[in-house]
């Protein structure tokens, strides 16, 4: 039986946030510094419309109803930006094919991840497509400029096992409490003191009195 619990926490911001951090690591020691500060930004570009998007939700009620979308995924979209890249790169000696398979093995784990946050109700279809469809932006702008201008196998055989030992204890890895976090900076930042009612808004009831000041 499949465990989705188990399979969204690959996605989790403590699993994905460190193999993205240790991709722009790798470039940089390998000197290659535009490619290292070109994926920090595109991944950390999308991270900030990803809570930006929850943010305005959080605190305003700003989201699109006809579609049940309050925010971006986080999970669907660090998997579809990290994993193909990750499989990019540790490839980057196979042939061509090989590569392109596993560029498509990397969606197809993120895939897994991002249809895992819908089976678990913690995101709405249209969420979890979006953050994916943000994550796969990220991953496939990154790869088509890596494989235009990448000059060197940054992915030696030790840093492969260690990419791979790094992914072993995820299933048990405790998520970090990011949606708490942001919902308390959010409430502060907006002087609310409850974050805005979503089954109210699905509803159509949005009415809430404005923040004391």
């Amino acid at each position: 039986m499949i465990d989705w619990t188990d399979i969204s926490n690959y996605g989790d911001v403590t699993i994905t946030s460190l193999a993205a951090a240790a991709i722009a690591a790798w470039l940089f020691v390998e000197d290659e510094k535009r490619l290292a500060f070109y994926w920090s930004t595109l991944f950390a570009g999308a991270m900030g419309i990803v809570i930006a998007t929850k943010m305005a939700f959080i605190g305003w009620g700003i989201g699109i109803r006809a579609i049940d979308f309050a925010g971006f995924s986080g999970h669907a979209m660090r998997a579809a930006a990290v994993l193909p890249v990750l499989f990019y790169l540790i490839l980057q000696r196979a042939p061509g094919r090989v590569r392109a398979l596993g560029i498509v093995l990397g969606f197809a784990c993120a895939t897994a991840i991002a249809v895992s946050r819908v089976v678990l109700h913690t995101h709405s279809v249209s969420e979890v497509v979006a953050g994916f469809l943000l994550g796969m932006a990220v991953s496939g702008s990154f790869i088509r400029v890596a494989h235009e201008s990448l000059s060197k196998h940054v992915f030696k055989p030790l840093r492969i096992v260690l990419s791979m030992l790094a992914l072993l204890p995820a299933p048990y890895v405790h998520p970090a409490p990011t949606q708490l976090w942001l919902t308390e900076i959010t409430l502060y930042v907006s002087g609310h003191e409850q974050p805005f009612p979503r089954s109210e808004w699905r509803e159509g009831r949005t009415l809430r009195a404005p923040p004391a000041r």
